[in-house]
């Protein structure tokens, strides 16, 4: 009895704290509130296309899903997020219970740092991919991370499903298939289905982010990084190719066109920035 009366108090409390999470929920507690909120400008929630919506911000994406057996979330924002991304459900006529898989793409805050909070609330199981998991069953930083000095811990992630490139996650009538896409970090994950209106199918996919960004003082051009680099390289690789009628990236790109492989366009300009600033030209 205890146990529910807590909970019910949270969801209460979540219900009427403004943006921002200004509960003393540990799992809610604003992570980099400053810098954030250039990602969380609000942005209504809608329908991209038959079973696919947008419940996420306008500097951060998170992906819904419907499926004959509920609700599939991709990725969590924000802790301080959580109260906006269940109220953006709510407009489209769900609810956070109808949730049951949570995709991670990454485990870094900005993107995993409310999915402990949503999975507690929604009861759902969240899925990752092996090397993901290992920072956010505990909340911690990869110290292989190209941005390790500048990430902060998030809420522990537990327990964890693991998602293997290739093999299916099935949920009702959908089937999504896990792609690994590791370079920005070593567990990015990105997710593909098969969204419908009547007879018209289109392949979407969720992407996990292909930027090769890192902490000052990192150098991708270093041979001590030449498997970050070989795998930024071969993700964009396969970005390119995936069949990709739509996409949605982590963060938006308002200026991206030609869905996956626009996206990786634009990734393998970035990469070669980058390395020509590194090689000093």
């Amino acid at each position: 009895m205890k146990t529910v009366i807590s909970i019910s108090l949270i969801a209460l409390l979540q219900s009427v704290a403004p943006a921002g999470g200004t509960t003393d929920d540990p799992l809610l507690r604003p992570i980099a509130p400053d810098y954030a909120k250039r990602w969380l400008m609000p942005e209504k929630p809608g329908r991209l296309f038959g079973n696919a919506y947008h419940v996420g911000f306008g500097g951060l994406s998170v992906g819904l899903i419907r499926t004959s057996a509920g609700l599939i979330l991709i990725d969590g924002a924000v802790p301080q997020a959580v109260g906006d991304i269940e109220a953006n459900i709510r407009a489209l006529g769900f609810s956070i219970r109808d949730v049951k898989l949570i995709l991670s793409t990454e485990p870094h805050y900005d993107h995993a740092g409310g999915i402990a909070a949503l999975a507690r609330d929604s009861g759902a199981t969240v899925v990752a991919s092996a090397y993901a998991a290992r920072s956010l069953e505990r909340g911690v930083i990869d110290p292989a991370d190209p941005q390790a000095a500048d990430l902060i811990p998030i809420p522990a992630i537990t327990p964890i499903r693991i998602a293997r490139a290739g093999v299916p996650i099935r949920l009702g009538d959908v089937s999504i298939m896990p792609v690994a896409t590791p370079g920005h970090t070593m567990g990015s994950m990105s997710w593909r289905w098969t969204s419908c209106e009547g007879r018209s199918c289109r392949s979407i996919v969720f992407a996990a982010s292909l930027n090769a960004i890192s902490s000052d003082g990192y150098r991708f051009s270093d041979p001590a990084n030449g498997t970050q680099l070989k795998a930024v390289r071969s993700s964009i690789a396969t970005m390119r190719a995936l069949p990709c009628d739509m996409i949605m990236t982590s963060h938006p790109e308002p200026e991206l066109k030609g869905a996956c492989r626009g996206y990786a366009d634009m990734a393998a300009g970035r990469l070669n920035t980058r390395l020509r600033k590194e090689a000093g030209q």
